[in-house]
């Protein structure tokens, strides 16, 4: 038994100096960044803030490959399953907790990744149309209240993030209004500017340029403290005690990914979001840069999916 023991020790310590080698040397090649959305959405966008920047640190090509459908299923899968050599990373929004809410999933959300940091953090912002004569929270409750049924608000789609806050809001408020799943939050705005629905739940590139304008009401925002972004906006949480709901971007990998890999991606990504250039982009979207440990990112997305699924239990 001891020969055999020794003999396996030797085996090992033959075998770590190659394997350390092959992760000293990568990245050999481009790395594929896939975003499981439609070019021109916000995580599309952030991908390819990030992207050149990662190009700069490692000196090859992240290569931002867009893959949409099913809600971001069909990317996210393409990712999961692809080899985990390093060569492969998504960039993934908060709606990647919601799907395992809905829908049954090709995938394991959780044991099927490498998570390796979040990339940036934010409030939806709670905006309604200028006819709307609510120009608060409260105001908007008293509303909701007293013509139950009679608010239409929009999103991104069924079961996605924007769906879910608004869904939390009735439940946390006792108030009914009537949900309208559009094919991307671009739709929603729009309808909502020409007044077919009459609020929405929606990250702040897509309303705070028609706030700016005047064609929508900004009354709030979704996560516990007040944006350092929008510090005039208030809080949902002011008036609707223990009220979350936030926008996210973080990278994965599939599972499996050498850990000196992701380390390494880790340590790059906290030095790039530091960058002054970078961070100016993310707050001109309402987004804080933010970075955390592999660990860290990976309970963050286990909590929002048991935290968005007993919001769905309720319904």
């Amino acid at each position: 038994m001891k020969e055999k023991n020794t003999l396996l020790l030797l085996t090992l310590a033959a075998t770590l100096p190659a394997a350390q080698a092959q992760t000293g040397k990568w990245p050999e090649k481009p790395v594929r960044m896939i975003v499981a959305y439609a070019p021109g959405g916000g995580t599309d966008i952030i991908a390819r803030i990030i992207a050149p920047r990662l190009s700069q640190e490692f000196g090859q090509q992240f290569v931002v490959d867009n893959r949409g459908g099913a809600g971001g299923m069909i990317g996210t899968e393409i990712m999961v399953r692809a080899d985990p050599d390093g060569y492969t990373v998504s960039l993934v929004a908060s709606s990647y907790a919601t799907s395992p809410v809905l829908y049954k999933l090709p995938y394991d959300p959780v044991k099927g990744i490498a998570p390796i940091s979040m990339t940036d953090m934010g409030p939806f912002v709670f905006a309604v149309n200028p006819s709307l004569k609510a120009a608060n929270v409260q105001e908007f409750i008293a509303l909701a209240r007293a013509k139950p049924g009679s608010l239409n608000y929009g999103s991104s789609g069924t079961g996605g993030t924007l769906h879910l806050a608004g869904e939390l809001f009735g439940q946390m408020t006792g108030t009914q209004s009537v949900h309208v799943p559009y094919k991307g939050t671009g739709p929603a705005v729009i309808d909502l500017i020409g007044g077919q629905i009459q609020f929405i739940f929606a990250n702040g590139p897509s309303v705070l340029p028609h706030v700016k304008a005047g064609k929508l009401r900004a009354i709030a925002v979704t996560t516990q403290r007040r944006s350092p972004v929008m510090p005039d906006l208030p809080t949902v949480s002011e008036s609707v005690p223990g009220y979350l709901a936030t926008s996210w971007h973080g990278m994965v990998a599939p599972a499996g990914t050498p850990k000196a890999i992701v380390s390494r991606l880790n340590q790059s990504l906290a030095r790039v979001l530091k960058l002054p250039n970078l961070q100016e982009v993310l707050h001109s979207q309402g987004l804080e840069p933010t970075h955390s440990t592999p660990d860290e990112f990976g309970r963050m997305i286990a909590e929002d999916i048991a935290r968005w699924s007993k919001v769905m239990k309720k319904k």
